[in-house]
């Protein structure tokens, strides 16, 4: 496997990032606005921390190297980088406007995972059942952040009826 390869996660997670922030960015403010009809609570903070621990988990399969446990990691952070296109495919019809992050998302996540994760399990890098545990990591994440984020609309539009 070339070594550039272990680098693809972090650099399709350092182009997403730059769309959603710096250029053409605005992605915060969209998602206090998304889904239509809540406002989200989104701060930077939390942004900050998602990113970052993405970033982080995306560093590990260069730092690992081509082994059972850094190939792992590159297909969860693929995973997780798919659901997240998905996730922004899914606003950009819903709203029928852009969502920053939405090119990256398809130009960059979806060929990572689906080419990424057909290579290595035909190349016999990971287990099928690696994939399928990264899968359901992925999703799990994107239904608790939903999760999350619903909650937090509806206890911060509790709090204004309360008070």
């Amino acid at each position: 496997m070339p070594t550039a390869v272990l680098w693809f996660p972090a650099g399709a997670v350092a182009a997403h990032v730059f769309e959603e922030f710096v250029w053409p960015g605005g992605f915060a403010a969209w998602y206090r606005r998304y889904p239509p009809g809540q406002n989200v609570t989104v701060t930077p903070q939390f942004l900050l921390v998602m990113n970052a621990v993405l970033a982080a988990l995306a560093l590990l399969p260069p730092v690992l190297g081509a082994t059972p446990r850094g190939l792992g990691f590159w297909i969860v952070v693929a995973a997780i980088a798919a659901v997240n296109a998905v996730f922004h495919i899914v606003a950009t019809v819903r709203t029928h406007a852009y969502s920053p992050g939405v090119v990256t998302g398809v130009v960059v996540y979806l060929p990572l995972a689906l080419i990424g994760g057909v290579w290595l399990l035909h190349d016999h890098l990971v287990a099928s059942g690696t994939v399928a545990q990264a899968i359901l990591i992925a999703v799990a994440y994107q239904t608790w952040s939903t999760w999350k984020h619903r909650r937090n609309a509806l206890t911060r539009m509790n709090s204004r009826v309360d008070g």
